[in-house]
This record gives C-alpha cells, structure tokens and sequence, in this order.
C-alpha cells in the first residue's frame, strides 16, 4: 500500500499562487489516476483535479483555468499549481492516489 504525503500549504493572500507537493513512499506509476480533493471547515470533501497515467485532467469547475495538475511518475509525485487563489480556496488539501489518501495539508487565504 502506498503512503501519501502532502506538502507545500500555507499562509497566502487572495491573488497569490502556491504549489503543492504529494509524495508517494512507492511506485505510482501503477496508479492510474492521482486526484487531489479539498475540505473547507464545515463543508464536505469536494473533488479539485485529477490525472490519469497517460497524462489526461479533469478540473472541477471552480478551479479549472486556475490549478493545474501534474505528475512526475520517475519522482512518485503529484504536484498542483494553485494561482489566483481566493478566500474560497481556503482548505485542507488531500492527495489521493488509488484507494490510498494523504493527511492532507492546510491552505489558508486570507488578507
């Protein structure tokens, strides 16, 4: 089983970019899809993006044209490039990768 561990939150303010880090204590390259979700206090987990092996995306809407998502197989990691960031963004960020989910890591935007 593949352990996962976010890295890269923090303190931003709205307008500013962040990239996020998701290592994998193994190989990923078996996982087809790699998804990072999201968990702002008091709503539910809600999907952000997701890549397949190949290389393919989804975004959901609320950050499509401002996240990207990428994956370096030969390093087992997946990264997400945040920009434009909003007060809305705020959350926990988990990397999810097959059934295997991360601890998550804080992502506060604020003034």
């Amino acid at each position: 089983q593949v352990q996962l561990a976010e890295s890269g939150g923090g303190l931003v303010q709205p307008g500013g970019s962040l990239r996020l880090s998701c290592a994998a204590s193994g190989s990923i390259f078996s996982i087809n899809n790699m998804a990072w979700y999201r968990q702002a206090p008091g709503k539910e987990r809600e999907f952000v993006a997701l890549i397949s092996r190949g290389g393919a995306t989804r975004y959901a809407e609320t950050v499509k044209g401002r996240f990207t998502i990428s994956r370096d197989n030969a390093k087992n990691t997946v990264y997400l490039e945040m920009s434009s960031l909003k007060l809305e963004d705020t959350a926990v960020y988990y990397c999810v990768g097959g059934v295997n989910w991360g601890p998550g890591t804080q992502v506060t935007v604020s003034s």
